[in-house]
This record gives structure tokens, C-alpha cells and sequence, in this order.
């Protein structure tokens, strides 16, 4: 199926991992949202991570975004994902009908399925029948969003039918895709995801186009295609400095790889950067990696992140102005404000 592809978007995708206290993390979160939008980046995004505070640290997205919503006025807000199998869904459609009115309708929803094996045992689930809760719990969500009778002859309030429009599902298949185009949803691609055994050489678009194909081909005919492509990058004025803090970032992750018994090909700092899918360096630098990556080409909204390479504050305050000024530009992206600039430290 051929699709028209609307121009792009351009988010700021945060995880939360700086080595500070809780409440900084989620102080220089929202603060790199805020110059994000300072920027002129459409939207920002925030994961979702029960219990462990390596991978994100934060379990309670709603509540982080209305306090995010409070101080910011334009950038969208969204949540990239919601891991709903260990949710409930009427408190979810409540939570989010809610951020979204104090948020001026700023919110979109990302759902997933992920989550580790420990988080679905402290939350008394089964791993192994995520899929089924997950695909439950989404439809409870949608007719409460919808308006539907619930049980006991209730309705959502306040009610958010709109949201409907909102929700994005992120999946590693072509089966989940298909499916995403389906319902009409938006489809969030990941910033990496496993190689197959039998393609252990595969390039992330290898991997993600075919993913696309099948989303495209399940969208209702004049349903407007919504793809979200996330990219970890960092970008410096300088090349080594950036090198300097990939190296750092990548060099961590490889060894919680190795530590659960995952291989990561060569030892260089070249093999990590394309092991973990990561763009590095100045402007031009990254731009001419991003350029080679022909699933990005497809996406209506690009959102980069920083992760894995987690590099000090400054220096992500610093990569997201250079972004908006250059690199964002060179993909397609039109800003519509210009920034106000601060200098890494």
C-alpha cells in the first residue's frame, strides 16, 4: 500500500537516567523538556519502568507529565509506552483523561506489552499471558474512552472520545504492525531492537521497513498514517567529546549485556555504536548516519533520545538545540520558532 507521508515531526525522548537522586532525575527530565520545547520540538516522550532504576526510573508517567504539562504550553506530551498488562485499564483511561484536560489536549497515549519478568511477578502476572491481558486491557481502555457503558452501568468521567485518535502501539513485528494499522493507530518503532539468529548482521531499517509495509497495508483507506521512529542520538559541536561520551555510555550498557549472557561483536567503540544502534558526533556527522537509515525516511515523527549514551545535562541541553538547528532540518523537519541557546558546560 502506498501512503502519503505528512511532513515531520520532532520529539524529545527521555528515560531518565542521570546518576542523581530520584528527584533530580525527574528534575532535569522536565527540564529538558521545557527547552525542548524552547526549541521548537512538537512533542516529548517518556517511558514507563517499574522497580528497576537502570532502565528509566520512572513507574509513574501520568503524574510526571501533569507536572510537566504545568510548565510548558505548546509541546505535546506523550508516553512511549504505558506497559498496560500490568495496569488498570479504567484507572488508565481516568488517569489520561484527566492529564489530558489540564494539559490543554496536549497527550498522546503509547501502549505496550513490555516490562521485565520480575515486574509482572511483583505484580502477581503471569509473563507469559501478557499478550492476552495486554490486548484486554486495550479494549477496556478504548470503550471507556469511547463513551461505553462499563460495568455497574458507569461512564468514563471526564469523557475523552478524542483519545482515541491518540493512541500509538509499539511492537517489534509485522504481526503487531499489521495490526496497529488495523485499529488505525499510530505505530512506535523502537530505538533498537533484537537481531534475529538468522540475520544476526541485519541493519535496524532491514528489520523496521517490513514493519512498515505491514502497518501501511492494514490502515483503513483515508486513515493518515502515524509512525513514530526513535533514534538513540547525541550530537556535540565537537566529535571527540561526543566519542568521548559515547564511549562511557555504550561501554556501561555492553557490559549489563554481558553480564545476562548477551554477546555484543567487537570490542571497539565503532562495534558498540552499531551494536546499539547509536548516532554520534557533530551535526554533519549524524546527519549522514540518519541519512542512510531508509525507515526513518518513512516516519511522520522522528523522536531521538539519548540512551544509551546518557551523556552530563549540559551536554544533552546542548544536543537537543543542535538538533533543532541542524539536524532535525536536514530530515524533513520544519521549526516553527527559533531557540533560545545555552552553551554545555
Amino acid at each position: 500500500m502506498t501512503a502519503s507521508i505528512p511532513p515531520k515531526r520532532l520529539g524529545f525522548f527521555t528515560r531518565l537516567l542521570d546518576d542523581v537522586s530520584p528527584g533530580e532525575r525527574y528534575r532535569l527530565a522536565a527540564e529538558q523538556i521545557i527547552h525542548a520545547e524552547d526549541n521548537g520540538f512538537d512533542s516529548a516522550w517518556i517511558a514507563q519502568h517499574h522497580f528497576h532504576a537502570e532502565e528509566g526510573g520512572l513507574p509513574s508517567p501520568t503524574v510526571f507529565l501533569a507536572h510537566v504539562a504545568a510548565r510548558t504550553s505548546k509541546i505535546r506530551l506523550g508516553t512511549g509506552v504505558i506497559t498496560l498488562p500490568m495496569e488498570n485499564p479504567l484507572r488508565v483511561a481516568e488517569d489520561t483523561a484527566v492529564l489530558d484536560l489540564l494539559s490543554g489536549g496536549r497527550l498522546d497515549v503509547g501502549f505496550g506489552t513490555g516490562g521485565t519478568q520480575e515486574s509482572f511477578e511483583a505484580f502477581g502476572i503471569d509473563a507469559n499471558s501478557r499478550g492476552e491481558i495486554y490486548a484486554r486491557n486495550l479494549g477496556l481502555v478504548r470503550d471507556a474512552w469511547a463513551g461505553h457503558a462499563l460495568p455497574g452501568g458507569n461512564r468514563l468521567y471526564p469523557n475523552a472520545p478524542h483519545l482515541l485518535d491518540m493512541i500509538w502501539l509499539a511492537t517489534f513485528s509485522v504481526g503487531g504492525a499489521r495490526l496497529a494499522g488495523l485499529s488505525g493507530d499510530g505505530l512506535m518503532l523502537s530505538r533498537t531492537q533484537p537481531r534475529p539468529a538468522e540475520s544476526p548482521d541485519a541493519t535496524l531499517d532491514d528489520l523496521q521497513n517490513p514493519i512498515i509495509d505491514a502497518y501501511l497495508s492494514g490502515l483503513p483507506e483515508g486513515r493518515q498514517p502515524r509512525i513514530l521512529g526513535s533514534r538513540s542520538l547525541f550530537v556535540a559541536d565537537d566529535r571527540a567529546r561526543a566519542l568521548a561520551l559515547a564511549e562511557t555510555g555504550l561501554r556501561r550498557v555492553a557490559d549489563r549485556f554481558a553480564a545476562a549472557g548477551h554477546r555484543i561483536q567487537g570490542n571497539r567503540l565503532e562495534d558498540l555504536i552499531k551494536a546499539l544502534d547509536s548516532h554520534v558526533g557533530t551535526p554533519d556527522d549524524v546527519i549522514a548516519s540518519l541519512k542512510r537509515d531508509s525507515a526513518l525516511a518513512r516516519v511522520t515523527d522522528i523522536t531521538f533520545q539519548v540512551h544509551s549514551i546518557d551523556p552530563p545535562h549540559a551536554d544533552i541541553l546542548r544536543s537537543i538545540e543542535l538538533i533543532a538547528a541542524e539536524v532535525a532540518p536536514a530530515l524533513g523537519w520544519n521549526r516553527a520558532s527559533q531557540p533560545r541557546l545555552v552553551a554545555a558546560q
